[in-house]
């Protein structure tokens, strides 16, 4: 499955972002959420924004205003930022991926969205394991139904890392056996 549109001009914008960071000395943002879950996905899972984490985020805010994303105000809007050319907002949801949990040697660096930048993005085990852990908190029951989505759709997971990530977030009670049919 392709791609949505939306997503990719947003990615290519995050890809941009990553790289003026990069040339500031500094992080790169890193995606997460329901926007990693839709990259993966191909889109088979949607979202409605862009969670990213950063250690600086003021600097990455200054980054977001430059390449034209407005913090808008007034009823019924979130605290993250708008593009006026994308349909997704851009919010960050912490400093660091799963505070700390997760290893950072396996991020992901993705390019091919705009000419010479990337975007950093955290593997497809540790968002599955999210899910899962956000599935056995009881907020979240559809979380179970994206983590074997996920899972299905990439049968070259590193099923050892997924297994111990599965059982840092979801409790001991839980792990890949759960995602299986």
């Amino acid at each position: 499955m392709p791609h949505r549109p939306e997503l990719l001009r947003a990615l290519a914008l995050l890809a941009r972002v990553n790289e003026a960071m990069r040339a500031r000395g500094l992080p790169r943002p890193i995606l997460v959420g329901g926007a990693a879950a839709e990259y993966f996905s191909g889109s088979a899972l949607m979202t409605g924004d862009l969670d990213l984490t950063s250690p600086v985020q003021a600097e990455l805010e200054e980054e977001l205003v430059r390449l034209g994303f407005v913090r808008p105000a007034g009823v019924g809007h979130t605290l993250g930022w708008l593009h006026p050319d994308l349909r997704l907002g851009v919010e960050v949801v912490a400093a660091t991926p799963f505070g700390g949990a997760n290893d950072r040697s396996r991020l992901l660096l993705v390019s091919g969205l705009a000419p010479e930048a990337a975007f950093a993005i955290i593997p497809v085990e540790d968002l599955i394991a999210d899910r899962m852990g956000q599935y056995v908190s009881g907020t979240a029951p559809e979380m179970l139904l994206q983590a074997r989505t996920l899972f299905r759709l990439h049968p070259d997971l590193d099923r050892v890392y997924l297994e111990e990530r599965i059982r840092r977030e979801a409790g001991d009670d839980h792990g890949v056996a759960d995602l299986e049919d």
